[in-house]
């Protein structure tokens, strides 16, 4: 099989390309990547080298990049995506140009192609929120409250659009929260583990008591393939660990995970003086929880409880500080402006 991955030097994406080249060394991909503020060529480094992996540094909006990287290509899959709901917030454009326009591109660029199958990464968050009841189905309607989720929800309907009036063979994946390696530590566990290890505190949002679905990154991908090989066209797929767990649990998770492997004087501490409450995020979505029925009935099964999959990603942040130590640099400086206006200690 021969794959056209989009934004795959981001963090969901890398991974599906490591992971899928492995258990696939007789396929091929094809990385189409702007390279923008997350996406890392070092994300793969280590396969760049692999003759059935290409690389190519361009934007999904552009037609004739797109066209020339579909070349040849059996599927494509659908990462790219401007992602940080706090971004999102302050500044609207670039995820209603990259997630709905680069999303339609996508499709017009796969009609002329003849691509048969396309696998749309979406979001949990196009649902909206729940309260301390409740799951989201498939069937749930699309309810989005932020600009990220909101441009997301719209990438989906066009999805579901070619597929009832242009016949393309299309899928909809809708993951958790992820978490695992390769994660720009903008986001709650990758910040929390970085900040821990720079001796910093970790910002959480009004009291953290905001509940998300966590799943490893890995369940994530095989999640991915499933729906490749065996989904149904047109259908939709919640992909969920149904592992809730509060922001705050999750950061006292982190810090117990650190505090016998890693020698710093501050986490001998109480745990309450590691952590820094900043003002709740606009429209904060409270909780959200996945029906994983459906995905449930490919065979997948999420393979990595929390416990597990938070040791194995604090143990990746200890030993690639090389990785993210420039990416802490970089939000260092954008600290200075950016996130002046939206605190940061993004939850999703």
């Amino acid at each position: 099989m021969k794959l056209l991955v989009t934004g795959g030097c981001g963090f969901i994406g890398s991974n599906f390309i490591r992971i899928t080249l492995q258990n696939h060394p007789d396929w091929q991909i094809t990385n189409l990547d702007a390279l923008t503020y997350a996406g890392n060529p070092a994300n793969l480094a280590d396969i760049a080298h692999k003759l059935n992996y290409r690389f190519i540094h361009g934007r999904i909006e552009d037609p004739k990049t797109v066209l020339s990287a579909m070349a040849g290509c059996d599927a494509v899959i659908n990462f790219a995506a401007e992602t940080h709901v706090d971004r999102s917030i302050a500044e609207p454009a670039p995820f209603i140009r990259t997630n709905i326009l680069g999303t339609q591109v996508l499709l017009d660029c796969a009609q002329k192609k003849g691509i048969d199958h396309f696998i749309q990464i979406s979001t949990d968050e196009v649902y909206g929120t729940l309260d301390t009841t409740g799951i989201f189905t498939e069937e749930t309607p699309l309810a989005p409250r932020s600009p990220y989720s909101a441009s997301k929800a719209a990438a989906d309907l066009l999805v579901l659009a070619a597929f009832h009036t242009q016949n393309q063979r299309a899928n909809i994946v809708r993951p958790s929260n992820n978490y695992g390696p390769y994660q720009y530590p903008e986001k709650l566990i990758p910040l929390a583990i970085t900040n821990l290890l720079t001796g910093k505190k970790v910002p959480v949002y009004a009291r953290g008591e905001n509940i998300r679905d966590w799943i490893y990154v890995e369940d994530t991908v095989r999640a991915i393939e499933t729906v490749l090989l065996k989904g149904k066209p047109g259908e939709i797929y919640n992909v969920g660990a149904r592992n809730e767990i509060t922001n705050l649990a999750v950061i006292n998770t982190i810090i117990s995970c650190l505090r016998p492997v890693v020698d710093l004087p501050h986490l001998a501490t109480d745990n309450a003086n590691l952590i820094e409450f900043v003002p709740d995020r606009p429209g904060h979505d409270f909780r959200y929880a996945l029906d994983n029925t459906k995905i449930l009935s490919l065979n997948w099964r999420p393979a990595v409880d929390f416990a597990t999959g938070i040791k194995k990603t604090v143990d990746w942040y200890i030993k690639n500080r090389l990785w993210w130590q420039p990416m802490k640099q970089k939000m260092h400086r954008e600290a200075q402006g950016f996130w002046t206006a939206s605190k940061p200690g993004s939850t999703d």
